[in-house]
């Protein structure tokens, strides 16, 4: 996973989630569902459209789920292996 995509991953989640102690999503291992009581069913919607608006992906709301994203880093991973190869070289 790209750190720089990590790190803009942080961002959309902070400013979706309206997170202002970035703290708690540091690391990558810190888990999504679960430790982010601000993730309830709408606030799923409004993360996944967010990161499909920024980074130019899709994420099938049906799927944006605990199994596939575990993590804060699987979820920077998902984003690095979806998004336009373009978007990588921007960062």
């Amino acid at each position: 996973m790209n750190s720089s995509t990590l790190e803009s991953v942080k961002d959309v989640i902070a400013e979706t989630l309206g997170i202002e102690d970035r703290a708690r999503i540091a690391d990558p291992s810190t888990p999504l569902f679960g430790n982010l009581p601000e993730l309830d069913s709408f606030a799923v919607l409004s993360l996944a459209a967010a990161l499909e608006s920024r980074f130019g992906i899709h994420i099938d709301d049906e799927d944006f789920s605990a199994e596939l994203f575990e993590t804060v880093g699987s979820l920077a991973a998902f984003v690095d292996r979806h998004r336009p190869k373009a978007e990588i070289a921007v960062g």
